[in-house]
Order: C-alpha cells, then structure tokens, then sequence
C-alpha cells in the first residue's frame, strides 16, 4: 500500500536497481548470520512487529519465520522495495511511508521495532512502542566490506556513539552484539553489495561504475554489524 503522496527528493529512496540488487544479494546468504541474530533477539515477540526501514523485507521475514504469534509491518519510503516485501511472509503487511513524517499507526501498538540500517526516528519510534517494548538496531561498523576500499561508503567510528545519544532521551539500552564474520564474494556479489547500499546512489562519482565493472575474480570480504537492544522508557 502506497500511502505516500508527497514527492521524494533524488537519492532518499532505493531504485529498482537497486532493490533488485539487494534482493539477489540478500537471497545468496551472505548475510544471514544477522538475519538469523534478529530471529534470536525477538523469538518471544507476539502482537505487531514494525520493521521500519525495511527494504525488500528481508529481515523482518526472518524474524516473523521465529516468532509465530506476531505479525509484521513494513514501512519503507521505497515502493520498489515495499513490493517485494508485501510478498516475502504471510503474516507481512507493507505501507510506503517517509519515516522522518508521523508514521501512519496508532500509539503503543507494537511490540517490537526492527531498524536496520535505517533512519531512526526517535520520538516515533517511543510513541508507537508499547511500554517496555523491544527496539532492536543494527548498523554496520566500521569493519563492514572494507577490502572493498572507497566502492562503498565508509562508517563513522562514532556510529554507536551517536546511536546512544539519538535515542537515549525515549529508550535504555540493554545488550549490544557483534555479528562478524568473512564472505567469498563473486564479482557479481561484489557489485550487488555496493549497488544495493547507499553507492548505488552515486555510482556515476569517481569512477565507481567503471572500477565495479572491472572486478573480474572472487574476493573474501568482512562482514561486520552491531545489534543494538533497546527498551522502551
């Protein structure tokens, strides 16, 4: 469902290209050990899981597949990633929604909140979390594919700094986990890993387009997230 009316500035929202990167990636396994993290942290969830940022719905079908009395929603400001999503649990609601703007729900009508590698609205994220609810954040560190060099974007060292300080007015954190591991990537893996991220955006900048379609052999890389946990205050 699109309830979104307004006109996305450029680069907000990911392209079908992009979406369609994500999803062959994401369907290679090469991330799975995050997937299979957030299942683990929110098993025990019931009632409404939001997923808000959530893309191809990747992520959240995971966790939806773990804990079989919760459903889910999807809010994403991509309708070509919301499309995919609609269709990847049956149990998995989707609205295309900009998550900066009031979100299109009720108060304290989720358990759980999911955001991974997305914008994080905290006053949003309290006002739709039931009391003592799960927030649940995963972000990539510093770590993340860097043998890939400048083809991707880098991570602010201070990114869980920041966290902390975005939400801790509406939310306590209560454990921190790293997901790390090493990947073979395929040239093709490679170039799906760069264009279904923020790069894919500005693959036409310093000759990032031309040095992807350059990668001829396989490469180990370094898959490296933080999984954040948050209660509601």
């Amino acid at each position: 469902m699109n309830l979104l009316h307004a006109r996305i500035p450029a680069g907000t929202a990911d392209t079908a290209p992009m979406v369609t990167a994500r999803a062959d990636f994401l369907a290679s396994g090469a991330y799975r050990a995050l997937a299979d993290e957030l299942a683990r942290v929110c098993a025990e969830a019931d009632g409404l899981v939001i997923d808000a940022g959530a893309g191809t719905g990747y992520y959240l079908a995971h966790v939806l597949s773990a804990a079989p009395a919760a459903t889910g929603l999807a809010l994403d400001v991509s309708a070509a990633a919301l499309r995919r999503a609609a269709r990847a649990h049956p149990r998995l609601g989707a609205a295309v929604w900009n998550l900066w703007e009031p979100w299109p729900v009720g108060d304290e009508v989720a358990t759980v909140l999911l955001n991974v590698f997305a914008p994080r609205n905290g006053p949003e994220f309290h006002r739709v979390l039931r009391p003592g609810g799960l927030l649940t954040v995963a972000s990539p560190t510093p770590d993340h594919l860097r043998e890939l060099g400048d083809l991707v974007l880098t991570v602010d060292d201070r990114k869980e700094e920041r966290l902390d300080g975005t939400l801790g007015e509406y939310f306590t954190r209560t454990a921190r986990t790293a997901v790390r591991s090493k990947v073979e990537l395929t040239p093709e893996r490679i170039r799906q890993a760069v264009e279904m991220g923020p790069a894919g955006h500005h693959l036409d900048r310093d000759g990032r387009r031309e040095r992807l379609a350059a990668v001829s052999e396989p490469q180990e890389v370094t898959v490296s997230f933080s999984v954040s946990t948050y209660r509601r205050l």
